[in-house]
């Protein structure tokens, strides 16, 4: 199979080479995304980009970051796209465009809109669905025509454009013709530079279709220290290479000696992801699966990349101009070399965790051997060429310091830079090379003694060495060095020319500004990061109550009679904070235990009476709030409220939860006052048969209760297949705690059954397989009421069951050795009906503190919010004296911040404490970031939304310390 990109494309592909405007490159590529960086800073950040050695710049274009709402549109402020691809053109730095539809990228639904999760019609999302692609079409239209003004050829510098994105995760069904159909979206928009599709865990196949045109790329993200990655890595070069085109790394770690690992292999594109960090500014946090399995995504977008959320230059930029300055110094011998298929070198000496060494043939002639110490201690090795015996270094050993990698010439020629003759081999790493009249000059980089030899095809005039030994045997030369002093080698051959060789160590070569044929090197080693002191702002605080924060909510759902309240994208709210207003009737002489939640997300603050009950984040699932004995709800009616927020939708599709299915609704779906909490875990009746009589269940789908997997076929009853022949005669089956029967089988099948009386005043029954780590089955008066998930292990029962009348359950039970049946609770009570809902954005937000603002006290830090209250602080706040803005840290327990700077949010935090936080991840928890050009003259708003959602503690906001930037 080969892969041809569009005739009249600026840029070209090979099975070993990348070419833009007929030149071959090596991309260096970070990610660098408009959305996520105040426009005041995107020329900054670019030009930061490329002085740490980087050539091009991958950038995703979020769908609903541009439609807001339905054929509501905005490219204007930080959303104009085209604007930012600009002045990447004006900075140099090529462009890989990755538009979608889906980005992933931790963003709000992966960027889907979530408008099309309500739709009725039944619809394939990132499939060859023709409803779907209708919607894409759409977004295509908008943003596929800026990307074909801004792309090479056309006056841009945009070389790629992506196809959604590690389709390979997803359970596409046709991958091939949901590719093909994007591509030729794309074709007719006029795109005709290579279209990419990538793979996030190497199915080749299932992201890209094989789809003809486009260009199958991979996404690695192994462990650093992986001994076995360069041959992973050489499977799927080899494999491209088949197709005629390079590996195209297009994400990977961020670590620069993983990324030398991947040039090693041949690699022409290394695209570490996520080397200049970000803020998910408004609502624009996804959830995904990184937590237990739930996570939220902090509002701090940061991984430690090169390049802060602030701006701030961190260390391992360096390392990246390091690897930038070796890939120009190669040029085109680099750019277009190949693996050594015959693996010719081999290392000697200390090599455990040692990996390689693996060679890439020089277009041109000669070899950059790498090696790498997958150790935290330093090695000493000697390298070893199969063929012709050379060894070097000839003497000593070569040092190879812990978690490094290197990438050592071996026969180089010298005319890379315009000199007769080659490096013979070099222990230590060239990182710059430069022509220079009259000569060239090659800086080199190694840690210890080592030493490097010459050969050159013109008689050498003369030849000297500060800080080496130098030995020379007409045209050959070696040169020894120490390692304790900056080596300098002045080489003048008989036609005048000079070559300069430069060695230092590694810490002089990060910070090296230039070179010169004199052998002046100029060092500028940036200042070290001290801790900034935290500093009080000049701000004076404000406290109002926020009485839940709804005044200006805006209705969008009125009454109804209905148990089941709509999902809030139904109602045409896909971001922000809703609030179910509704009534349960809990009939005389009973107390309410707690409620229950069906479907709850993202996160659910329940209000029974005006009293605060609790906060949940369910994650798509059911939620069982307890009322303490002290604290019991009287029979009647009774008033309930439930404030939701919408931390983002999923951008990650993972089974395991309801919530984290790619096309989750948020809110909740039912609420029940429950009267009665039974353990219904004995006395249950059990037969073990050797047969799996679990039949096709899905195990995947969540009781059934999105929508998206059909239900599983009844299993077939017990019979002539049992263990004792005695399956139709159930008064034979052994009476046992669920889950209690001892087996040797592996896996074990079980159907268990037993009765319960339901009282006859309750209208609502849950099942609750608590500690369930098994696959399981439920049936209730013999009808199908699917599968038990272990993460959501609710099951809602009340249509199957008559008050008053006996219910009987039966589970079919799969599990292995080791895994817990758990326990079984009944949950019986009254189901709430006739919500009425009421919806705030960030528009209707702002009005809220607006107006709240109004009504404010003095307020002191630290101060305390009663369990289950929310207010407004406010303060007004100046950028720091240095004009770049304030790096503010929240110190307290059991709050959630909703932070506005002026009309934008530019912070959601959830401060530790309490069950219900789930695991925060992507960036810092605690802490949002102020930027400077956002301040006016007069300094800007701050308005805090707070809430505690702690049910057994106050809130607590001990400080917000204000770090300059």
């Amino acid at each position: 199979m080969s892969i041809r990109v569009h005739a009249e494309s600026a840029v070209s592909f090979s099975g070993n080479a990348v070419r833009i405007n007929g030149e071959s490159v090596v991309l260096l590529c970070a990610s660098l995304f408009y959305f996520r960086i105040p426009r005041e800073h995107w020329r900054e950040r670019m030009e930061q980009v490329k002085a740490m050695g980087y050539n091009s710049i991958d950038v995703y274009f979020p769908w609903n970051f541009h439609e807001l709402r339905e054929d509501e549109w905005d490219f204007e402020g930080m959303r104009d796209a085209e604007s930012f691809l600009r002045l990447a053109a004006e900075a140099g730095l090529w462009v890989i465009a990755r538009p979608g539809p889906y980005i992933c990228s931790e963003w709000d639904g992966g960027a889907l809109p979530a408008y099309l999760y309500a739709k009725q019609a039944p619809m394939r999302l990132r499939d060859n669905d023709p409803v779907f692609l209708e919607y894409v079409r759409k977004w295509y239209d908008k943003i596929l025509p800026i990307l074909q003004r801004q792309q090479a050829g056309a006056g841009g510098n945009v070389i790629c454009v992506q196809l959604d994105n590690e389709l390979d995760f997803y359970d596409c069904g046709d991958p091939k013709g949901y590719i093909s159909a994007l591509r030729d979206m794309a074709l007719a928009q006029g795109i005709k530079v290579p279209l990419i599709a990538c793979a996030g865990q190497g199915g080749l196949p299932q992201a890209s279709g094989l789809a003809e045109g486009v260009v199958p790329t991979c996404n690695f993200y192994p462990d650093n220290r992986d001994p076995e990655f360069e041959h992973k890595v050489h499977h799927y070069r080899e494999k491209l290479a088949g197709m005629n085109v390079p590996l195209l790394v297009t994400e990977t770690n961020r670590t620069h000696y993983l990324l030398l690992r991947l040039l090693s292999a041949g690699a022409k594109l290394l695209g570490p992801y996520l080397q200049v960090s970000g803020t998910n500014f408004g609502f624009t946090n996804a959830t995904n699966n990184w937590g237990r399995p739930l996570a939220f995504l902090t509002s701090d977008y940061d991984f430690g990349g090169m390049i802060s959320p602030e701006g701030h230059i961190r260390p391992e930029a360096y390392e990246g101009r390091l690897l930038g300055r070796l890939i120009r110094a190669y040029g085109v011998a680099l750019a277009e070399a190949d693996p050594d298929a015959k693996r010719a070198w081999k290392a000697e000496g200390d090599t455990e965790n040692v990996f390689g060494p693996f060679a890439l043939e020089l277009k041109g002639g000669g070899q950059l051997v790498f090696i790498t110490n997958g150790d935290g201690c330093d090695k000493r090795i000697t390298l070893r060429a199969a063929e012709n015996g050379l060894s070097f270094p000839s003497a000593g050993a070569l040092e190879l310091v812990g978690l490094r990698s290197l990438a050592l010439p071996v026969d180089v020629p010298l005319s890379l830079w315009g000199l007769p003759g080659r490096i013979v081999y070099s222990t230590a790493e060239l990182y710059m090379a430069e022509r220079q009249a009259g000569g060239a000059v090659l800086a080199f980089h190694m840690e210890g003694s080592g030493e490097m030899a010459l050969a050159f095809d013109a008689p050498v005039a003369s030849a000297a060495a500060e800080y080496a030994a130098l030995e020379q045997k007409g045209r050959q030369l070696r040169i020894r060095f120490a390692g304790a002093e900056t080596v300098l080698c002045r080489i003048r051959l008989g036609d005048g020319r000079q070559l300069t060789l430069i060695v230092t160590d590694r810490l002089k070569a990060l910070y090296t500004e230039e070179v010169s044929l004199d052998g002046e090197l100029t060092v500028v080693q940036p200042s070290a990061e001290t801790v900034k002191p935290a500093e009080n702002a000049d701000v004076k605080w404000r406290l109002a109550s926020a009485a839940g924060g709804k005044p200006a909510a805006r209705a969008v759902r009125a009454g109804g009679a209905s148990v089941h309240p709509p999902f809030l994208e139904h109602l045409g709210v896909y971001r922000g904070y809703a609030w179910y207003e509704t009534a349960v009737r809990v009939p005389g002489k009973t107390n309410i235990k707690g409620f229950l939640v069906r479907q709850g997300g993202d996160v659910v603050s329940l209000y029974a009476g005006g009293q605060y009950i609790g906060t949940a984040a369910p994650g798509g699932g059911g939620a069982f709030m307890l009322i303490g004995e002290s604290d019991g709800l009287p029979a009647g009616t009774l008033r309930l409220q439930v404030r939701t927020e919408i931390w983002g939708h999923t951008n990650f599709d993972d089974a395991r939860l309801p919530g984290l299915r790619l096309p989750a609704l948020k809110g909740i779906r039912g609420l029940t006052a429950v009267t009665r909490v039974c353990d219904i875990s004995s006395n249950w009746r059990v037969f073990h048969t050797a047969d799996d009589t679990f039949g096709a269940g899905d195990a995947e789908g969540g009781n059934g209760k999105t929508g998206m997997h059909e239900k599983p076929e009844k299993p077939g009853k017990p019979g002539a297949s049992s263990q004792t022949g005695e399956a139709d005669d159930e008064s034979l089956w052994p009476l046992v705690g669920f889950g209690g029967w001892q087996s040797a089988d592996h896996p074990a099948y079980e159907i268990f059954r037993r009765e319960f009386e339901p009282s006859q005043d309750a209208d609502s029954w849950t099942l609750h397989f608590r500690g369930l780590e098994a696959e399981a089955r439920l049936e209730v008066n013999g009808n199908e009421a699917g599968p038990v998930h272990p993460l959501d292990p609710f099951v809602d029962i009340s249509s199957f069951v008559n008050s008053g009348e006996t219910v009987r359950l039966t589970v079919y039970l799969r599990r292995s050795i080791g895994q817990s049946a758990g326990r079984v609770i009944v949950y019986e009570g009254s189901a709430a009906s006739g919500f009425t809902v009421f919806a705030a954005e960030e528009p209707q937000l702002k009005a809220s503190a607006e107006a709240a603002d109004k009504a404010t006290a003095e307020q002191q830090l630290p101060l305390t919010l009663a369990s289950g209250a929310a207010g407004w602080l406010f303060a007004s706040v100046k950028s720091s004296a240095a004009g770049k803005g304030w790096r503010v840290r929240a110190n307290g327990s059991a709050l959630k911040l909703t932070v506005f700077m002026g009309e934008r949010i530019v912070g959601r935090l959830w401060l530790p404490g309490g069950a219900a936080r789930p695991v925060m991840a992507g960036g810092s928890a605690d802490s949002f970031y102020l930027p400077g050009p956002w301040f006016g003259e007069e300094g800007e708003q701050l308005s805090i939304f707070l809430e505690a959602v702690d049910p057994q503690a106050h809130g607590k906001l001990k400080s917000l310390d204000f770090i300059p930037v």
